[in-house]
């Protein structure tokens, strides 16, 4: 059971200089003494603790209600860090490191062996990445070490794209909260595995399959993120995330399918949402519902997605239905966390 903390709220606007702004430094100086610090990424926001101090460790996945056989992502604030942590760096990887960082992928990498048992969740490998964001560059170089951050949330629940997410999930589980604004990408880092020969995504992110095909050729893509009976290699393979309380049911086909599916839901007596594109909105003749952005801007739509995800549990709806997006670019990712977060898929 987590420990209860007064939660502390370090706000510095962009505008001040970061690197030894003294709301930062306090944050950094947290980290090294074991205490879990919540910050901004270009992704989502994190829950980071020392990756070298297994307690630390441990309160984070006390604070996040999230068992502790899923592997952790590490943060570093600098390149040339990465070599004191790994047994090697193969030269796709090295590729990837100066054409993507700071940025949201993740490599994973043999590891030394430095970082705590519980990050690592027993594999010789980790997975390891630069943020793209000011106050999370200034923060992780201050404190100069390894930072082990998953998604600052409660376990299960919508990723956090600003740091209301994080008081709202977290608030009294963990010791503080440097606030950085909204997130920009949305989603998740996009997770690589370069220890073996061809390089092979994990999980779908803020880089696409294609950019990274572009920069280092061709790569495999792991056949299920959500296959149950191997150990997860990368955060989010193994366990549903992302979820309302209230069920998501997403709708392939047209506007006339998600009618004709809202139809009956509506005579059974359910109150019926939807989380649709502008274009599917107007359509349907939607005008205050969770509308994501207009189709061709997928970047867009998937930095909006975790928002609206939250705010469905605070609508009264008994069902919300879904629009299917394009698997293409950024699509990928989005509909890899809208399909998690659902409970069924309608043709």
């Amino acid at each position: 059971m987590a420990e209860r903390h007064e939660t502390k709220q370090w706000s510095v606007p962009n505008s001040e200089p970061l690197m030894n702004h003294p709301s930062i430094k306090e944050a950094a100086e947290w980290l090294k003494q074991g205490k879990t610090v919540a910050f901004p990424t270009e992704t989502v926001y994190g829950l980071g603790a020392d990756a070298t101090n297994e307690a630390a460790v441990q309160k984070i996945f006390e604070a996040k209600g999230r068992p502790a056989d899923n592997p952790l992502i590490v943060h570093v604030g600098k390149v040339d860090t990465v070599k004191e942590y790994v047994k090697e760096i193969p030269s796709h990887a090295w590729i990837l490191m100066n054409e993507f960082w700071p940025g949201p992928l993740t490599i994973i990498l043999p590891s030394k062996g430095v970082f705590a048992d519980n990050v690592t969740a027993g594999l010789e490998t980790v997975g390891i990445r630069i943020p793209d964001h000011p106050h999370a560059i200034a923060l992780l170089t201050l404190a100069a070490i390894p930072v082990a951050a998953p998604s600052a949330n409660r376990s299960g629940k919508p990723s956090p794209t600003s740091s209301e997410h994080v008081m709202d999930d977290l608030k009294g589980r963990i010791h503080g909260v440097l606030d950085g604004g909204q997130t920009g990408v949305g989603v998740e880092s996009t997770v690589i595995d370069c220890t073996l020969d061809r390089p092979m995504i994990l999980r779908p992110g803020g880089v696409t399959k294609e950019e990274i095909e572009a920069t280092i050729g061709p790569v495999d893509v792991a056949p299920s993120l959500l296959k149950d009976d191997d150990a997860p290699r990368s955060p989010g393979m193994k366990y549903k995330h992302y979820a309302p309380d209230v069920p998501i049911w997403i709708v392939e086909g047209g506007a006339e399918n998600m009618n004709k599916v809202a139809n009956e839901l509506k005579q059974q007596g359910k109150h019926v949402g939807f989380m649709v594109s502008q274009e599917r909105a107007q359509q349907l003749g939607v005008e205050k519902d969770l509308i994501l952005g207009e189709r061709s801007q997928l970047n867009e739509m998937t930095s909006r997605l975790y928002d609206q995800l939250r705010k469905i549990d605070q609508l009264n709806y008994d069902i919300v239905l879904a629009e299917s997006f394009s698997k293409i670019g950024i699509g990928v990712a989005l509909m890899n966390r809208l399909e998690r977060a659902a409970s069924k898929i309608i043709e």
